[in-house]
């Protein structure tokens, strides 16, 4: 039987060879500079870039991604395929439902619920849940 590496790179198209890590807590891919908790839960087909950080009891449905440096704090859940966008901040408690896309910089405020399938656009400040369509300020 053939011993799994403990680690996958992947090049980007810059030529970066970025070196992503399973988790032990759902065997989700965490690149080696992002910091997520041990009582986190990443799904195996769900990944967390560069200078992330995913705080502890948070849970990385399938096919969902952290983007570089957006933070996600402790007790969230990220539905399956959704997209927290690079220096996003999502609140304390948060329920993303799935296929949502929380753009870069967007802040999403603690115990907030997005349904499936919102949009938040880039920058945006959600103070409240969001059931359909675009989430504004």
């Amino acid at each position: 039987m053939q011993k799994r590496k403990k680690y996958v790179e992947i090049e980007e198209d810059t030529g970066t060879v970025l070196r992503y890590f399973h988790h032990a807590n759902g065997d989700g891919l965490v690149e080696e500079s992002a910091s997520v908790h041990p009582t986190a839960y990443i799904d195996r087909s769900a990944y967390v870039d560069p200078g992330a950080r995913v705080e502890a009891h948070v849970r990385v449905h399938s096919g969902a991604w952290i983007d570089r440096d957006a933070l996600v704090q402790a007790g969230t859940l990220v539905g399956s395929t959704a997209h927290v966008g690079r220096k996003a901040v999502v609140g304390r408690g948060v329920k993303i439902g799935p296929r949502v896309k929380v753009g870069a910089g967007a802040q999403v405020h603690d115990g907030v619920r997005i349904e499936g399938d919102v949009i938040v656009p880039d920058g945006t400040v959600v103070r409240e849940d969001r059931r359909t369509g675009l989430a504004a300020a």
